[in-house]
């Protein structure tokens, strides 16, 4: 495969439906809005916790309609597809509020979906049971330098995926209400990870994970620094660090903060950096004995993760919508990343190997009758 033939970003193929967004923090307002702007997705609503920071969101991005509550917003028969940027506790009852009302044709809802596994399984079928879309916001499978090299891995030019890695060395944003969870980085910070992890290799087996708490980070928590080791069929191993600490945070220290990634096959090597970070492009270079003669290759781009990777999430969601099928990212492959990191923190609670079968996710819920 040349380098030219690589595609880093998404074909817009569908914009037609009218988005309500849920949430005027940053994730709503810097990333969300602004890939929505410039993929020229219709957005018609937005409503937040506070109509006055709803109001400063809308002014900026041209919105025309301020909703008092998210409630109102949902129940506002212009809106086709609710987009929501809500905490996780917070979340499904807006989400079952969403699929009660016929106008409603989508939900975007962030991750994690949920607390437990078991409301993500419980809303899972609830939205396939009421006939509408549920996706959810895993946005790392769209950045830029994830695409690539799961196009490389597909194409066979690094032959068998024999070991991977992420290495997390960044502070990520976190947002003010964690500090009422006890989970903190492995459901909201390393969740990116698995999830794309799981993208590249498909389901694992197993997985093992330490922690330790974050000195930076003030507030209680029981998971600050995570290293996780997955174990997939096919024999792939893999490892994924976050260490948000990522070294002094003090005026005149020059810190080295990054996200470092690798794939090692038996016929290549593909390695790069995840951008957001430093706000700037990821990065991919790779070698092939089967198609760059052994030679080191970099594709590049000029899009990033932050905020370009959202009109990929959108998109799909949108073409889903119009063609009748699944979603890229829908809620019943999201239920088997939340199980994921539910083995995860089940393994720092027990201090072994969990398997991924001792976390079930096909059961259908009590509330339906099933």
């Amino acid at each position: 495969m040349a380098s030219m033939d690589f595609e880093p970003d998404v074909k817009v193929r569908v914009k037609e439906y009218r988005i309500g967004c849920i949430g005027a923090g940053m994730i709503m307002a810097e990333c969300h809005l602004a890939a929505y702007a410039q993929a020229g997705f219709p957005v018609v609503a937005i409503a937040s916790r506070t109509r006055t920071n709803a109001e400063k969101v809308a002014g900026r991005w041209g919105i025309p309609t301020v909703c008092d509550t998210p409630e109102r917003l949902i129940e506002d028969s212009r809106v086709e597809i609710v987009d929501l940027a809500f905490p996780p506790d917070q979340q499904p009852a807006l989400i079952r509020h969403a699929l009660k009302q016929p106008h409603i044709k989508a939900i975007l809802a962030q991750k994690p979906l949920a607390l437990s596994v078991e409301d993500a399984v419980e809303l899972r079928d609830e939205a396939a049971a009421s006939g509408k879309i549920l996706s959810v916001n895993q946005n790392m499978r769209y950045d830029q330098s994830m695409r690539v090299l799961k196009q490389i891995i597909d194409s066979g030019a690094l032959g068998e995926i024999v070991f991977a890695e992420i290495d997390m060395h960044a502070i990520p944003h976190w947002q003010t209400f964690l500090a009422g969870y006890d989970r903190l980085t492995l459901a909201n910070m390393s969740v990116h990870h698995l999830d794309v992890l799981r993208f590249l290799f498909g389901d694992p087996d197993e997985i093992t994970t330490l922690t330790r708490k974050d000195p930076r980070t003030k507030f209680e928590h029981s998971d600050g620094i995570t290293v996780s080791t997955l174990r997939f069929p096919s024999g792939v191993l893999a490892v994924s660090l976050e260490d948000v600490w990522s070294g002094p945070r003090q005026e005149g220290y020059s810190d080295d903060q990054h996200i470092d990634w690798r794939v090692d096959g038996t016929k290549g090597v593909a390695k790069g950096t995840i951008g957001w970070p430093k706000g700037v492009a990821s990065t991919l270079t790779y070698a092939s004995t089967e198609t760059t003669g052994g030679k080191w290759v970099s594709p590049s781009w000029e899009t990033m993760w932050f905020p370009h990777a959202f009109i990929g999430v959108m998109e799909q969601l949108q073409y889903a919508l119009k063609t009748g099928t699944p979603p890229a990212l829908s809620v019943a492959d999201n239920v088997n990343t939340m199980a994921l990191v539910e083995a995860g923190y089940r393994s720092m609670a027990e201090g072994r190997t969990i398997r991924l079968s001792e976390i079930p996710v096909d059961r259908a819920t009590k509330k339906q009758g099933n």
